[in-house]
This record gives structure tokens, sequence and C-alpha cells, in this order.
């Protein structure tokens, strides 16, 4: 492959987390334990992940708001080795709520701010890219637009799922692989039984679903692929899916067949939840081989 670079276009958020003994019920008032605010948004943690657990030369193309979170979110790319192509829009940055369990799991809700003016002519010339990776925090007719550009140039056009919604045909047909977890798979494939069953039902080649701490299931260029989780102790899960999904674009990217993308993604995964944060928390290349080499 001449190309080594991806691209990664969607969200940015600042992430204003608090720490508390479980995730509050509809109408309950939790106590947490404490607060912080966190470069994060599934685009932006997605580039940091190609960048650094990848270790792939990557660009991001996101919509900032002119405020402070923006400086946040510039600085914390920029530090990750992400180049950047920032279109400056006249509404706030996008936040994120976000509450973090003691037992790690999450509850997220997003208000978009400035992610929902990405529009479909600001995607930039695509020679020397390989990947362009979506999500869908931005608006849907965006990552299609953006989708069939990919597709018609002779990029491999990833969507990761999320948040889960219907999608329409012309975005499917544009993809070269998608990335989901059980339950974006269940929307996104109308199938609500056994994951191999809502995998076939897709219309793509390609399509991954993560299954948390049981690794991944993969139905990719005719073969089925199971790869099992890592044993680790949680501390916070809010950025492994989208560690998942720049580890593993980044490894096609590479070069890498489907077995080692999906067994190095897992691993950055893994080594993601052992940490607090979102972008803090995903691991340099570095030590996702060596966790890996561990794993022997």
């Amino acid at each position: 492959m001449t190309s080594t670079r991806v691209l990664v276009a969607g969200s940015a958020n600042l992430d204003l987390v608090v720490r508390a003994p479980h995730i509050p019920a509809p109408g309950e008032t939790v106590l947490g334990h404490s607060f912080a605010t966190l470069a994060g948004g599934k685009g932006a943690n997605q580039a940091v992940a190609c960048a650094r657990a990848g270790g792939m030369p990557t660009q991001m193309l996101l919509a900032l708001g002119d405020d402070a979170a923006a400086a946040v979110l510039e600085a914390s790319l920029g530090e990750a080795g992400v180049d950047l192509q920032v279109q400056r829009v006249a509404v706030p940055t996008g936040q994120a709520f976000i509450c973090v369990s003691d037992a790690g799991d999450n509850a997220i809700t997003v208000a978009a701010g400035a992610n929902l003016e990405l529009r479909p002519g600001h995607l930039p010339p695509l020679a020397g890219f390989s990947h362009l990776l979506l999500q869908l925090e931005t608006p849907l007719d965006t990552v299609t637009a953006y989708a069939r550009a990919a597709h018609d140039a002779g990029l491999a056009a990833v969507l990761n799922g999320a948040p889960a919604q219907v999608l329409p045909p012309a975005l499917l047909a544009a993809l070269d692989l998608l990335i989901v977890n059980e339950g974006e798979l269940a929307t996104i494939s109308g199938h609500d039984g056994g994951v191999d069953d809502a995998l076939a039902a897709l219309p793509l080649a390609n399509v991954v679903v993560t299954l948390g701490g049981q690794g991944a299931r993969a139905r990719c260029a005719g073969t089925w692929l199971q790869q099992p989780g890592f044993a680790i102790e949680v501390a916070d899960t809010t950025a492994a899916g989208d560690t998942f999904c720049g580890a593993l674009v980044a490894e096609r990217a590479r070069g890498a067949d489907w077995p080692q993308a999906l067994r190095v993604a897992c691993a950055a995964a893994a080594l993601a939840c052992t940490r607090p944060g979102a972008q803090s928390s995903i691991p340099a290349r570095a030590e996702v081989l060596q966790f890996l080499q561990q794993q022997a």
C-alpha cells in the first residue's frame, strides 16, 4: 500500500467527567467523588488512538467554536501528533457530560454544538490517504458525502456506527468497514437476535462488533473471526471503543491482516480501560506491543 496516512473526520468535545459510586437512575441524584475536564469526542479520540496507539500519521477534519474549549481540544490533538484541519464556526465547541461509576461503566450525554456544522464541502483533498475514519456525531448527510467521496477516490471508508441510528443505503454502499458494539449492531442491522445473524444481515464485506471484555467478533472478506478479550483491571471504559477503532484502522493502513489488526485493537482498547479519561487513557503503540508480548 503506497498511501499510509489516515484521515479522521468527525467530532471533538470537551468532556466534563464526574466519578460516582454508580450511574444515576432516572430521577436519582448521586453524590460524586471527583470532577475533571478532559479532551474527548468520538472523532478526536479515534484520531488520537490512530496516531498514538496505532503509530500512524493521522490528520483530523473537525469543526470547533471560537472558545476556550476549542483551545483545549486543539492542544490535546496536537500533543498526540494529529495534524488538524479546523473549520472555525460561530457556535460553541461540542461538550459531553459523562458519569463514570466505581465499576468503570459510563453514561454520556453530548451537546454537539460545533460538530453539527461540519459540512460536505469541508472535506479536504484525499490524495495521500489510504483510509477515512468516520463516526455519527456529525450530520448524517455529511458522513454519507464523505464516505462516498472516499470510496470514489479509492480510499477505504470506515464508519464507527455510533451513536447508533438506521443508516441510509447510500452510506452502507460506500463503506469498506463498519465497526459497532452489540447495541449499535442491533439498531443498524435491524436484528435483535444473535450477533452472527446480525453480522450476516448487513450488506457489507467487512463488519466488526466489539464485545466489551469478551473481545471482538468479525465477518471480514467472507471469513468469520473471533478475537478474545484480555484480562485487565477496569478503571474507566470511556474511550475503549474509540481506541479500538483508531488502532484497528491504523493496523489495516499499515497492511496488517484482519486477525492481527483485531488483536492489536483489542489490546489497545484493554489498556485504555485501565486508566481514567478519554484521550488521556489511550496507550502508546510501544505499550500495546509490549502488552501483547506479555500475553504470549
